[in-house]
């Protein structure tokens, strides 16, 4: 989601020697009939896209072996050890030291809320007073952290913002443009186990380290529980992966903790499959549903699990999917045309979460944002030096496969097909630019999920977004 990106070194000897077979082994051919006319923009309004592109099956079509198994559970689960192992942008919070520093909880903190340097407008267009971002330093509660606190645990029970700042103040860069919160971090989702490391000044946040990610999110949305029994949680057996964009509880007003919860693309929860059929869950026969584990706070805040159900006509498996070409392009258009949320706002998600959530339904894990995804050593990754030029980053692009990662500065795509050689991606934008038929930049406002051809898009009058490409990562073999 963010649009600092790293930029990879490029010396890597692996990459330099993939690149180089790429080059050698696909001849550049012509260039696709939307680049060598005058730019013919269809009935979409959206350049080389027509009607039958926007339908999952039309890209299954094209692959000759849609349904073959990339990489299977043992490599999944060997790829994630190497993510947890090599990333640096992951954390293991199932093993922190028992005793928190006050320079590591300060670290953290520090290394997320920091003030920005550009002027900041509210909602109404109005500029954020420099008294007001005073206080939210002030807010942070910094001289309150102790030399040495216990490790404290907790458990999301309901989807929830992480914020930069303990506020939800929403703050932008410019007037009029309300889409993009730079106070929105991203989000996280019931069941994930956080570090509870700090409160905000007024009390009505905690800071949090969840494996991916480190900010500020309401105490309301968190359950303070013990270790074993909340990482005891995420291993239970059976259990369900929601597969659908979105699953959705019972309303259960007997229950409120577990009533209408919200579970996202490759969310895993415990199945209760020996569930008596005598016995109600919340009010409610649950022969039409699954009945499942879903954690809660009680009154005092206290991490609670109790059985909720979930329709049998959410889209669920009893496992994860098995990674194939057609399953990646399924999930993928499960989100076609959802509004772009920056940070996971309008209870949506951006570019990066987008992909993760695709990936996660398979069992495998990404980094959250962009910057950490682009660069990361679990995956085989082609780094693109800034001296690679044009024509051998369209070489490179009629090698990628369904599935493949594409990366420039703050925005990942992915691959879900070719038309004349020429990749399409599927990704979370909010739009894109291009030549129209006279040859002058045309801007489409996407704002959301949706599928594009990559070739003709542009970043400037200048340059192609072919030449912004700074990695590729692909999950397979």
């Amino acid at each position: 989601m963010r649009s600092d990106i790293r930029h990879p070194q490029h010396s890597h000897g692996r990459a330099a020697l993939l690149i180089a077979a790429l080059l050698a082994a696909v001849p550049l051919g012509a260039a696709p009939a939307f680049a060598r006319e005058t730019a013919r923009t269809p009935a979409t309004g959206v350049i080389g896209i027509e009607e039958g592109q926007l339908n999952a099956d039309y890209w299954i079509r094209q692959q000759t072996q849609p349904d073959t198994t990339i990489l299977d559970r043992k490599a999944i689960d060997a790829q994630n050890q190497r993510l947890h192992r090599l990333d640096p942008s992951v954390h293991d919070i199932e093993h922190l030291p028992a005793k928190l520093r006050r320079a590591q909880v300060h670290e953290w903190i520090a290394a997320l809320s920091q003030a920005r340097e550009e002027t900041l407008y509210d909602e109404r267009g109005e500029e954020v007073p420099a008294p007001t971002l005073q206080q939210l330093g002030d807010a942070l509660a910094l001289d309150a952290i102790p030399a040495q606190q216990a490790t404290r645990y907790g458990m999301v029970v309901r989807r929830a913002d992480l914020r930069t700042f303990p506020t939800r103040l929403r703050v932008f860069t410019s007037r009029g443009d309300t889409d993009i919160d730079r106070y929105q971090e991203s989000a996280l989702f019931p069941g994930t186990p956080v570090a509870i490391v700090h409160e905000s000044l007024d009390g009505k946040y905690w800071f949090v380290v969840s494996e991916l990610y480190a900010a500020w999110v309401e105490k309301d949305r968190i359950a303070e529980g013990e270790a074993k029994p909340i990482f005891a949680y995420t291993r239970k057996a059976p259990y369900l992966v929601v597969t659908g964009a979105t699953a959705r509880t019972v309303h259960a007003p007997e229950q409120p903790g577990v009533s209408d919860v919200q579970l996202e693309m490759g969310v895993r929860v415990p199945l209760l499959a020996d569930w008596p059929a005598e016995r109600p869950v919340n009010g409610q026969h649950h022969y039409a549903s699954h009945v499942i584990e879903l954690p809660y706070r009680d009154g005092e805040g206290r991490l609670r699990f109790s059985p909720a159900l979930l329709p049998r006509t959410s889209e669920v498996s009893a496992d994860y999917l098995p990674l194939t070409q057609a399953n990646l392009v399924r999930q993928g258009f499960k989100f076609l045309g959802e509004r772009y949320g920056w940070g996971h706002s309008y209870n949506t998600r951006d570019c990066s979460g987008f992909v993760s959530e695709i990936y996660r339904s398979f069992g495998v894990q990404l980094p959250r944002n962009t910057r950490d995804q682009a660069v990361s050593p679990a995956y085989n990754r082609i780094d693109l030096a800034d001296d690679v030029s044009h024509e051998d980053r369209l070489k490179i692009l009629k090698t990628l496969e369904v599935g493949d990662l594409i990366y420039i500065p703050g925005h990942v795509m992915m691959v879900v097909g070719h038309e004349d050689g020429w990749p399409y991606v599927i990704h979370d934008t909010t739009g894109i630019t291009f030549r129209d038929r006279t040859g002058e930049l045309a801007r489409v406002h996407l704002n959301g999920v949706s599928v594009t051809p990559l070739v003709p898009l542009l970043f400037n009058r200048e340059q192609p977004t072919v030449d912004r490409i700074t990695s590729i990562q692909r999950i397979r073999p």
